[in-house]
């Protein structure tokens, strides 16, 4: 039976089977297969929550508004009769007028063909107004004959007068202008103004530039390509050029306090002598500036202890970065996981806003006996689907996550672990292919883990957003710090699951086993682990950055002189936003690259030696950070000789250990 910790390998492995590079696929099986069941029920509620929703909700309502009757402005509500006015057909009128709009939550609201688009000050003005437009804005029951003599109240069924001009937004009538609202008003109606010259212009300006916008992003596209060749290239230089700014930045700061600190002790020493009395802000300035400089010297001799300790670590993380270059060059494809990732995110979170929509919408009509008016009740159940949706959300799009991170891991573990590196044959699609036959169950509980850990942070961020302001200051620390220490979790976990994944690919094993390898492995190498993702993760970050700043700058070039822009720096702006997230996208994948590298390094030097028979997988340019490299490498040269005078020999029968260790 597959599990996540029982049943499958065990714990106990031959040193032999260990150090032997046999092929791991070939006896690979499927794994945590009790969370792929779980995860596949789970789906069937999700699957029975949308078509609830479907059957019982209405996102209409929340796009073209609904009336006191619950008729959907702008839909046929025949289906929908609860009351003697609801039902009604209301396809000809799409706007939610307010009968009293300094009392909306009071109001009576009926669905009208056209907002009142100019002053209605008396009865007359109002039938006028409805005479000509056709657009009724009494109640459903009020003849148009009976307009000037009807009562006009909050519930109507005629509008309080005046009537200001109406403006439509998201399908409801409200006021052009709030000049003749109070403050208290305006702000009960809507909450900001309704600026609409500025608002046309930024939208004129995004018609006006769309083209240019989308070549700036085809230029950042090439930009992040070149970024990711150039990484490759001048990943020495760059991560030295950083080594250095950060002793000189640290050397200097420490200089100038020391120099600020001689020179308050100077200038006292003057003052005592000329015996002019101190104040005593004086004496603690020194002493601050005394404190400073200790602290900064100490902190100083620290960072260069550390970097002189590491400085082997950080040549591995040039090595690497090299490496996971080849890699790329070698498995161009890889690039676009991303692609295919975001896309189905896009597909996933579409489908979840649908159905979250129509599930909000799926509430119980009920009738007011006394006025007639209709609201919508959410039974019991809803209130759990609306967890059961929220937990999906979370746990399917780290589930889609993570499918990438598995399957980035996959492919270069096949690369790291294949001799002739030039001839993998179609890595990527292979690692999808382990993927869907035999690790889905390890992504999904791996993804599940998050999943658990997200949700309590935000309901925590959730509850401390709406206690804001009220409670006691303790108890508002106290959630922060809970928020902040899911968050560092959550963190953690997210980096630990990745090295598990590539664990996963590179073995076969469980969930559970291959976190506990991980784990191991990157605590028994934690100076690397924190070169990489200091040194290394600075400089993909200084990779983005250098994108974006490329890309703003045609983008400067291209605007600055349009003379159909108002505001040129606004679509330079969307498209630095677009720009970095391309960035990321390629950058990231190169990231998990480089990490995924140093787990197969680390594993690499655990099951072999260099010796005949048990010769690494690594290429030369990583063999000079393993201790036996002088003899690993002379293995290699004696081997490559071997293999020149070989001739008329298979070779499997030469080369008895030259089987990859991955398929």
């Amino acid at each position: 039976m597959c599990g996540c910790c029982a049943g499958g390998d065990k714990d106990e492995v031959d040193l032999n089977e260990r150090t032997s590079l046999r092929n791991p696929t070939k006896s690979r099986g499927c794994t945590d297969v009790i969370p792929l069941i779980i995860f596949i029920i789970f789906w069937v509620g999700m699957i029975y929550i949308a078509a609830f929703s479907l059957v019982n909700g209405d996102a209409w309502r929340l796009i073209y508004g609904f009336d006191s009757y619950g008729n959907t402005c702008g839909k046929n509500n025949k289906m929908n009769s609860v009351s003697n006015k609801s039902g009604m057909d209301m396809t000809d009128r799409e706007f939610v007028f307010f009968m009293d709009l300094t009392n909306m939550m009071k109001s009576l609201e009926i669905c009208v063909k056209q907002c009142p688009d100019k002053l209605i000050s008396t009865e007359e003005d109002l039938m006028n107004f409805s005479v000509e437009t056709q657009s009724m804005l009494c109640d459903y029951d009020v003849p148009l004959s009976n307009y000037l003599t009807s009562p006009r109240a909050t519930d109507g069924p005629c509008p309080l007068l005046p009537l200001y001009p109406n403006t439509p937004l998201l399908s409801r009538c409200i006021p052009s202008s709030f000049g003749n609202f109070t403050k208290k008003v305006a702000d009960n109606i809507i909450g900001f103004l309704n600026d609409s010259g500025i608002f046309d212009r930024i939208v004129s300006d995004l018609m006006a530039s769309w083209k240019l916008m989308l070549l700036l992003l085809g230029i950042a596209f090439v930009f992040a390509i070149l970024m990711v060749l150039l990484i490759r290239f001048l990943a020495f230089i760059i991560v030295w050029v950083i080594m250095i700014l950060a002793a000189l930045g640290s050397l200097a700061g420490t200089g100038f306090l020391w120099w600020t600190y001689y020179d308050k002790m100077q200038e006292m020493n003057e003052h005592e002598a000329t015996q002019i009395p101190l104040l005593q802000i004086e004496i603690d300035s020194e002493t601050a500036f005394l404190v400073y400089s200790i602290i900064a010297t100490i902190l100083t001799v620290i960072l260069l202890l550390v970097m002189f300790v590491m400085r082997k670590r950080v040549l591995l993380v040039v090595a690497l970065f090299q490496e996971a270059g080849k890699c790329i060059v070698d498995m161009p494809f890889i690039l676009v996981q991303p692609i295919w990732t975001f896309l189905a995110l896009v597909v996933f979170f579409v489908y979840w806003v649908v159905v979250l929509a129509f599930l909000t919408t799926a509430g119980t009509p009920i009738e007011d006996t006394a006025t007639g008016h209709v609201t919508f009740k959410d039974p019991e159940p809803i209130r759990y689907m609306w967890w059961y949706h929220l937990i999906g959300l979370i746990w399917t799009s780290e589930f889609i996550i993570a499918c990438q991170q598995m399957v980035i891991s996959g492919a270069v573990a096949r690369w790291y672990f294949t001799r002739e590196k030039k001839k993998v044959v179609c890595p990527v699609g292979r690692s999808v292919c382990r993927l869907i036959m035999h690790h889905l169950g390890s992504v999904i509980f791996g993804s599940f883990i998050i999943t658990l850990i997200r949700l309590p942070r935000w309901i925590l961020m959730y509850t401390q957003r709406k206690l804001k302001g009220s409670g006691s200051e303790i108890a508002q620390f106290c959630m922060k710090c809970c928020i902040c220490c899911l968050w560092c979790l959550e963190k953690c976990l997210k980096f630990l699951n990745q090295n598990a994944y590539t664990v996963v690919a590179i073995e076969g094993t469980y969930f559970c086993k291959a976190a506990r390898k991980a784990f191991t492995t990157l605590v028994n190498n934690a100076l690397r682990v924190l070169a990489i993702n200091s040194v290394g993760s600075f400089v993909l970050f200084l990779g983005k950055v250098a994108v974006m700043a490329a890309t703003a700058a045609v983008g400067i070039l291209l605007f600055k002189d349009s003379p159909d822009l108002h505001y040129y720096f606004l679509p330079v702006i969307i498209v630095c936003l677009f720009a970095y997230f391309i960035a990321h996208s390629f950058l990231s994948v190169y990231e998990m690259i480089v990490d995924a590298l140093l787990l197969c390094f680390c594993e690499d030097m655990e099951i072999n030696d260099g010796t005949p028979g048990k010769e690494y997988y690594m290429n030369t340019s990583l063999m000079k950070f393993v201790k036996n490299s002088s003899e690993a490498l002379a293995n290699l040269k004696q081997q490559k000789a071997g293999k020149d005078t070989t001739d008329g020999v298979e070779p499997e029968e030469a080369h008895p250990m030259k089987e990859d260790r991955m398929e």
